[in-house]
């Protein structure tokens, strides 16, 4: 016998109720493979044949939109209209019928039960045209109105509706009570009150589905029926000889749910597009797989296991249950719940006992969601050795949710980064968990929208002051690049309850009895204080300095004219693009990458430090942080390490500036066959340099012909870092005021002669074009260090006797044999 699938419906709703347009408002469960039967025998071939018939054309109709199928019924009517006036027919009488009509066939396609009901309101229809209408035209019932045998045939529609919303009683013999009744009272009152016209059918018809509304209240609940999983739970406990109390053998079945329902709540939800795409095509997958089913072709339930990667607090959790409600109504669990857990739910206190523990969750999760937060846990590897009892919980979640696959859906979370490392630890885990659905992070005004709907939700209100404080925050950690960190949707639901609470503290201390207005209304200070407390925890967020004090920093170095007035220029043009920003002009993306080209010693690192501050200041930057690295921080020992290593110092940077020196050390072409490892580790960093170009500023030093040719030996490199920034070599005069502010910050001093030499030596340097073999700046804070060695060698033999000017002077003789010394190293 062919193998067909086999509908039934769970749940006590009813298909007339809705549904995706009505087709799945009941719960449909198909019986994947397996033969049709019916009280144990096949169905006859010409029933069967008749059922799929009247299943396909269901399916055909509800291929078309729903704004389609009003669409064509609306211009059917129309059609009917125009085509009855012109041939001089009653054309209300002929409109009502059509469109009853149609409403009938879109009820039968809903379900067999709102098919029964409207073969009953299409007898009705058929009494009114061709008995009722033509007694009241020959004039055996009185009436005032000819419009009467309309307004009888529109009475089926709403005992139609209201019959299907008494769920007590079968819907078709409620709907032929009350239309039977209708007609009787109809005929006997028209004879007596003929000005009534229908009135009296109307009135008797609510009364009668009132009446049986009412009966319906009144009976008692039934028991409800065990579901099939339930009902082999309880052989299971019988056959062990487990008691069972009488109250206790069937837990409460799962609610009624559709998958209009569940899409409708994920459509509900703020921001996250690429997810609610993701999820419907997820559904639509289903759904063609049961097409196929009911089609007759041979189907494989279409079961899955998920990865959520991303940030906190972007609604994976949420996320979860909906795809639990989609399954469920599918049919293809059991129940729409979700059990929650992390690794402490699974792995045990010792050897063995993680197995157990891994085990007892999945049996609880059976039929059901098993939704895993911070998956990445469960291999710690942290200490440097295998973790043993983790790889434990993940053999065994590997083997449940093979053998369990068609009984429950397993759903991993966590960070995307940490997700793709532990999902590479075991082939498993990828073979078996490979639908991925991505969760963004929030945008602005996707924040500020989860922001007032938590206001609306606790009855608070938003001052006019308040919003553009929120929208002002919202950017800012956005721009800082801290958003995931805070958590999103978390940190906006803590920083409404942080402002309320503010504004609590506020009204109390005011002194005076506050009004309504002044209980709920959150303003711009009570927004502000609450956003400082949240970002005070985070490393460098309340360090960052104005933009006035990192240039007034730059100003007070010594020299490098030149690079001020290149950084002035910077730091006017990230300004005047925030305020073109804030008053909604078109704003080109602020310059991120930065080439730095000068001898050693001239204040690169200094400067680099000066524009993180400047851009933290801006809001560019989460803080001003510096992390210098060089070649052998970025490069790897054995080929494929560099990416990892590269991608971890990249990491430890995000926020900040990146400050990589010699960054021409990258690219070695003294090797023979090309230097692979640098190559690589310029890729990676070109491309993270871009993927995270709103959280990183990246800045490449080094000397200025050697960079010339690095930057020139990959096209990325000019392309992405085309901002370049000269460090003059130092002149004598600006060596030598380095050296007195050197000294003076030390709390010592040079006497007059020992002042003199310092011109001689540094004009000595400069004119010989060693200075920067020396390293300019870094030349003379060694001098200095090592002229003060001999002045502290000197002045050890006084003893006692030496005077306060004795240990802070630094003379001629000091100066001169610190400089022979470095010379003769040199």
């Amino acid at each position: 016998m062919t193998s067909r699938p086999r509908l039934a419906t769970v749940g006590k709703a009813t298909a007339a109720e809705g549904g995706r347009d009505g087709l799945y408002k009941t719960r449909v469960v198909v019986d994947w493979g397996e033969p049709v039967r019916q009280h144990g025998r096949s169905r006859p071939p010409a029933r069967q044949a008749a059922r799929e018939a009247f299943e396909r054309l269901r399916v055909g109709y509800y291929r078309y939109p729903l704004k389609l199928r009003l669409a064509v019924g609306a211009g059917a009517l129309v059609v009917v209209g125009v085509v009855a006036a012109l041939a001089a027919l009653p054309v209300l009488n002929i409109v009502s019928t059509v469109a009853i009509v149609l409403l009938l066939f879109a009820a039968a396609m809903r379900s067999p039960a709102a098919l029964a009901t409207g073969v009953v309101s299409l007898v009705w229809v058929l009494l009114c045209l061709y008995v009722i209408g033509p007694a009241y035209q020959t004039g055996f019932v009185q009436v005032a109105s000819s419009s009467t045998p309309a307004l009888l045939e529109l009475l089926a529609l709403p005992v139609a509706l209201i019959a299907h919303r008494i769920k007590a009683f079968a819907p078709w013999k409620t709907a032929f009570f009350a239309l039977a009744w209708a007609g009787l009272f109809a005929f006997g009152v028209a004879q007596v009150f003929p000005a009534l016209s229908a009135l009296p059918a109307w009135i008797v018809a609510f009364v009668v589905l009132g009446w049986r509304a009412l009966s319906a209240r009144r009976m008692p609940p039934p028991r409800p029926a065990a579901a099939p999983w339930q009902q082999e739970r309880q052989r299971e406990r019988e056959y062990i000889g487990e008691a069972v109390p009488e109250d206790q053998q069937w837990e409460e079945p799962p609610p009624p749910l559709s998958v209009e329902d569940a899409l409708a709540e994920l459509e509900n939800m703020i921001g996250m597009e690429p997810v609610k795409e993701q999820v419907r095509s997820i559904a639509a997958s289903i759904e063609a797989a049961r097409m196929r089913a009911q089609a007759g072709y041979a189907t494989d339930k279409p079961m899955r296991h998920f990865v959520f990667v991303g940030p906190p607090g972007t609604g994976k959790t949420t996320v979860a249950r909906i795809l639990g409600q989609i399954f469920y109504a599918y049919g293809l669990l059991e129940t729409p719940y979700v059990i929650e857990a992390q690794r402490a739910d699974l792995v045990g206190e010792f050897l063995g006992a993680t197995a157990i523990k891994t085990n007892e969750i999945v049996d609880r999760s059976l039929g059901g969601v098993l939704f895993i937060d911070e998956a990445y846990g469960l291999v710690n590897s942290g200490d440097g050795q295998p973790d043993r009892f983790g790889n434990e919980a993940v053999q065994t979640l590997l083997k449940r949710a093979e053998d369990d696959r068609d009984q429950v859906v397993i759903i991993l979370a966590g960070y995307e980064k940490e997700m793709e490392t532990f999902l590479s630890s075991n082939p498993g885990l990828a073979s078996r968990f490979g639908t991925r659905v991505k969760f963004p992070s929030y945008s602005p005004a996707e924040l500020l929208q989860i922001a007032e709907y938590t206001l609306a939700q606790r009855g608070d209100e938003l001052d006019p002051d308040a919003r553009p404080e929120l929208w002002r925050q919202f950017e800012d950690v956005t721009r800082r690049g801290i958003l995931d960190e805070l958590g999103n949707g978390r940190f906006v639901r803590s920083l409404v309850e942080t402002s309320a609470q503010a504004r609590d503290v506020r009204v109390v201390r005011g002194g005076v009895q506050p009004s309504r207005e002044d209980l709920v209304t959150v303003r711009g200070a009570d927004v502000e204080s609450a956003y400082r407390q949240l970002t005070a925890r985070h490393r460098g967020y309340a360090d960052a300095p104005s933009v006035e004090d990192a240039l007034a920093e730059l100003d007070a170095m010594v020299g490098l004219d030149p690079v001020k007035r290149q950084v002035h220029s910077i730091a006017a043009q990230l300004q005047v693009a925030k305020m073109r920003q804030a008053q909604g002009l078109q704003t080109q993306p602020p310059m991120r990458h930065f080439v730095f080209l000068g001898p050693p010693g001239t204040g690169k690192t200094t400067v680099a430090r000066i524009l993180g501050r400047i851009f933290a200041a801006l809001g560019l930057l989460a803080r001003p942080e510096v992390v210098e690295a060089q070649r052998a921080d970025l490069v790897g020992e054995h080929l494929g390490s560099t990416a990892v290593k590269t991608n971890k110092l990249v990491d430890s940077a995000l926020g900040g500036v990146l400050f990589i020196d010699e960054a021409y050390s990258l690219v070695n072409e003294g090797y023979s066959g090309g230097d692979s490892y640098g190559m690589e580790a310029v890729q990676t960093l070109l491309k993270r340099a871009e993927d995270d170009r709103d959280r990183l500023v990246v800045i490449l030093a080094g000397y200025p012909r050697d960079m010339e040719r690095f930057i020139s030996s990959n096209p990325g490199l000019a392309s992405r870092f085309n901002v370049r920034v000269g460090f003059p070599t130092y002149k004598p005069a600006e060596l030598h005021e380095i050296a007195v502010r050197i000294a003076r910050q030390a709390g010592d001093s040079f006497d007059e002669q020992a002042l003199d030499d310092l011109g001689w030596i540094f004009e000595s340097v400069c004119a010989e074009g060693v200075v920067d073999d020396l390293g300019n700046g870094r030349f003379v804070r060694s001098w200095f260090e090592k002229a003060c060695s001999f002045r502290d060698l000197r002045v050890a033999h006084l003893g006692a006797t030496a005077t306060a000017a004795d240990l802070t002077t630094v003379t001629s003789a000091d100066v001169r044999d610190a400089y022979d010394e470095l010379r003769a190293a040199f």
